[in-house]
């Protein structure tokens, strides 16, 4: 069982950065590939990053690669993405996951566990 918070959420300019924090809890955060995905009004849930169970292998999608760097501390159970360069769309309720399994995947329905989700707007 893996319970997730997310925090880190707020209003920023475009241009602006923000870090967003997920902490979990219970002990099998080491054994879980990790990811972020965003929801922007209307649309459908999208995968933003993930990370391998060590933080050695990392995945992003196009639209963020290159301005967020996903990472994760094991031993303090938390998962981070620190977004730079921040545009309006990337507007969205974040949400941090865990999967259980040992393959990476960019799809929602492959992860476990879900956090509450943090809102991010990036005003122009």
């Amino acid at each position: 069982q893996v319970q997730l918070v997310e925090s880190g959420g707020g209003l920023v300019q475009a241009g602006g950065s923000l870090r967003l924090s997920c902490a979990a809890s219970g002990r099998t955060f080491s054994s879980a590939i990790m990811g972020w995905f965003r929801q922007a009004p209307g649309k459908e849930r999208e995968f933003v990053a993930a990370i391998s169970r060590s933080g050695g292998n990392t995945y992003y999608a196009d639209s963020v690669k290159g301005r967020f760097t996903i990472s994760r501390d094991n031993a303090k159970k938390t998962m981070y993405l620190q977004m730079n360069s921040l545009k309006p769309e990337d507007t969205a309720v974040y949400y941090c996951a865990a999967d259980l399994g040992v393959v990476v995947y960019r799809t929602p329905l492959e992860y476990d566990y879900w956090g509450q989700g943090t809102r991010v707007t990036v005003s122009s």
